[in-house]
């Protein structure tokens, strides 16, 4: 049985003084009991082992608690498949350490270096690509989640009003969303905050208008994003596919900044070539591609 927040501050305080300690972290996520914290801080003692390691020794947790919590000591958050709704495309919430989200750091490294905060306007980029299913909305979900654990306030907008995906991809719901704010039917709070990944706040597409390209070509989505500019250290938006209609070009406009996705032994070099010009004559500037090879 697990004991009441008060009873386990009272019962270890020795433990659970100070928030950053592995043992209060575990605590906190019903992982450990204060009785066990004092078995495992014995245990630990006697056999000159890490908190953690001796936790997990004694049977009371398993490594992958331990990581989370060691994550989260760091403050750097990641997930344990099936214990939310988040879909294992995310792959930057669940194994952030992998090679394949390296190559998503390093983007994001270029991106702090060249764009965000160089300016006050520059904090939001638009991830478009020339065709539906070059990874456009993958590449935008998993960017977003490596800017949100850096500390830095994350909102990912998913204005892909013709094929919307972060919704399915957070696992959270879609009756709100930028059509519904962009049509004066909601506020601020259809952007929904992801606890689990503490900085990363999203704003889904909601129900598919009849005239998505309209909506994002009016000046109530400049407002908007300008205030997204202002609320947020980092604005990442998904924009449905150049090949879909204008939507991609009106969103690249109002943030400004754009990143191609590329999808490797699919998209042609002469496309990119034709979208970067369009894009830069319009005053976008392209911030580079990303080469998605899965």
């Amino acid at each position: 049985m697990t004991l009441p927040e008060k009873a386990a501050v009272s019962m270890a305080p020795h433990a659970l003084n100070n928030a950053n300690l592995i043992g209060a972290i575990l605590v906190s996520a019903g992982k450990l009991t204060p009785v066990q914290v004092e078995q495992v801080l014995r245990s630990q003692k006697d056999v000159g082992l890490l908190f953690g390691d001796a936790a997990i020794r004694l049977g009371f947790v398993r490594p992958q608690d331990v990581e989370q919590a060691l994550a989260r000591q760091f403050e750097y958050p990641y997930l344990i498949p099936g214990q939310n709704k988040i879909g294992r495309d995310v792959v930057a919430a669940y194994n952030p350490f992998s090679a394949e989200v390296d190559l998503l750091r390093a983007a994001r490294s270029q991106l702090l270096t060249r764009w965000f905060g160089a300016q006050a306007e520059r904090r939001a980029i638009a991830i478009t690509s020339a065709s539906r299913g070059d990874g456009r909305s993958y590449v935008a979900a998993n960017l977003a989640v490596v800017f949100s654990q850096l500390g830095q306030r994350t909102l990912l907008i998913d204005a892909d009003m013709r094929n919307p995906r972060q919704h399915l991809l957070f696992g959270i719901g879609n009756a709100v969303g930028l059509s519904t704010v962009l049509s004066g039917r909601a506020g601020v709070e259809a952007i929904l905050r992801i606890p689990e990944l503490i900085d990363l706040s999203v704003l889904t597409a909601g129900p598919i208008p009849p005239n998505p390209g309209d909506l994002v070509a009016r000046v109530h989505f400049s407002t908007h994003m300008e205030q997204a500019i202002r609320s947020y250290d980092a604005v990442i938006v998904d924009t449905p596919a150049a090949s879909l209609g204008n939507d991609a070009h009106s969103i690249a406009h109002r943030a400004r900044g754009a990143l191609f996705v590329i999808r490797k032994d699919k998209t042609r070099f002469d496309v990119v070539q034709r979208m970067t010009s369009h894009f830069s004559s319009a005053g976008i500037e392209v911030l580079g591609a990303l080469l998605n090879d899965i």
